[in-house]
């Protein structure tokens, strides 16, 4: 079953726990390109880091976090970014003891810090 927007931007709101500009200091970290699957496109760039890119600007877009100003592009990200971060999290137990395990730098892209409450 697929979850309505009004769900999909609340869990996106609950999990992306970073700000804008933490998440834009942690792309530019050598450490938040070491983990994760690299883009098709040859770039080197991974899926999370492109990701971590486009959550910098949902938030950047909408600072209030005005459901009705999120278009579609945002919920369609959005989306991914809930997935994501619950199946990992769920998965992940090594995210929250070892912040040099890859699934903290990966979930860190997602623009989780599993080390913020």
């Amino acid at each position: 079953m697929v979850k309505d927007n009004d769900t999909v931007i609340q869990e996106f709101n609950e999990l992306v726990n970073m700000s804008s500009s933490e998440l834009e200091d942690w792309l530019k970290e050598e450490q938040s390109e070491s983990s994760g699957w690299s883009k098709d496109d040859g770039s080197g760039e991974t899926v999370g880091h492109e990701s971590g890119r486009k959550i910098i600007n949902i938030l950047d877009k909408n600072p209030s976090k005005d459901p009705d100003k999120y278009d579609e592009e945002d919920l369609q990200h959005m989306r991914k970014v809930v997935s994501y971060c619950k199946r990992h999290l769920a998965q992940e137990e090594k995210a929250k003891q070892n912040t040099d395990s890859k699934s903290y730098k990966s979930l860190k892209n997602w623009g989780h810090d599993a080390l913020k409450t």
